[in-house]
């Protein structure tokens, strides 16, 4: 029983490490931006559960991911693939791509997917964001959002964390912490969606245009912005 157990173990780590490592060839990056869109807009089409206007009103940069796995036997990992972008003088910035990694301990069997989405909330986890690589609650300070209409009864989102991280599952939208998650260019998906190479600064920072294949997330995303800011 303990060598199966311990066989277990390894082939989750392996599976998620594979994953990591290798392009996602079924999932196009056009596909992933139209989903990240229809993320937003049912989570926001219902305000009472959704992201409270105060805080994606405020929010410097937004992150969806769609459908990150999640699962294990006792041992468990986390593994998705996203995008961001992020407020310029002349409105959403282009969309840089990220794969979203991270590991769990404790008792949990069987597997699941989520949407993610995160907010960053200042400069400071902007400039994370910026870079190829940074850890959630090591590099950038990180909380489970607030949910609802309005967020004026909890403050802590504004003086504490840099990144507000919420979750989907089954339909239910609720904060979540994701403390150890490691964020980096998904530089394959990037490749594939701008036909060579952009760096996440030059995209999320305005310094190239959005190609109209962006605009199924980016016209989700000013959309529900703009309602917020109201």
């Amino acid at each position: 029983m303990k060598t199966f157990v311990w066989l277990t173990v390894l082939l989750c780590f392996n599976v998620f490490a594979f994953a990591a490592d290798e392009p996602q060839k079924d999932s196009k990056a056009a596909d992933r931006v139209e989903a990240a869109g229809d993320v937003l807009n049912e989570i926001q089409a219902a305000p009472d559960s959704g992201i409270p206007s105060e805080i994606l009103s405020r929010a410097e940069c937004v992150a969806v991911v769609p459908s990150m796995l999640k699962g294990g036997f006792i041992f468990g990992g986390k593994y998705g693939r996203g995008l961001a972008s992020c407020r310029t003088p002349k409105g959403w910035s282009a969309p840089a791509f990220f794969m979203v990694t991270g590991g769990s301990f404790g008792f949990q069997i069987g597997g699941q997917a989520v949407d993610l989405v995160m907010l960053v909330m200042n400069n400071e986890g902007m400039q994370h964001l910026l870079s190829s690589q940074f850890a959630l609650g090591a590099d950038a300070s990180v909380a489970a959002g607030p949910v609802g209409r309005h967020a004026e009864g909890n403050t802590d989102w504004k003086m504490k964390a840099q990144v507000l991280t919420y979750s989907r599952t089954r339909g239910v939208f609720a904060g979540v912490s994701l403390n150890g998650a490691v964020l980096k260019q998904d530089k394959n998906t990037t490749r594939e969606f701008y036909g060579h190479m952009v760096t996440p600064k030059a995209a999320l920072t305005g310094e190239i245009e959005s190609p109209q294949t962006a605009y199924p997330f980016l016209s989700s995303l000013s959309k529900w912005a703009e309602e917020a800011a109201k």
